[in-house]
């Protein structure tokens, strides 16, 4: 599967490498091309999941902001009930398409 930015594949791994959750795919951190990502400031703290960081996608300024996030350390609670520790895994939403 890949996540692309603006006709850029800034993700790509074979699905079953990664881990659905709340209908968001959840990429490795090896398959996620870094330099697109810029750590937001914007605070957030799932209930269930733990402290969110999220990412502004893009490159220079051309940017998107808050478009993909992570949970750097989840809950244990959480690693529990998804059944695999998804500690740094990164979903993406708004101007990313995540697609086969």
């Amino acid at each position: 599967m890949k996540a692309i930015w603006n006709g850029q594949v800034i993700a790509q791994t074979d699905r079953e490498n990664l881990i659905y959750i709340e209908q968001n795919w959840y990429f490795p951190p090896s398959s996620v091309n870094q330099d697109f990502l810029r750590k937001s400031d914007t605070p957030y703290t799932c209930p269930w999941k733990g402290v969110c960081q999220y990412f502004d996608v893009g490159e220079g300024e051309n940017r998107s902001k808050d478009s993909a996030w992570a949970y750097p350390e989840p809950y244990p609670s959480a690693i529990e009930k998804v059944k695999k520790d998804f500690s740094g895994y990164v979903a993406f939403w708004r101007d990313v398409e995540v697609t086969e």
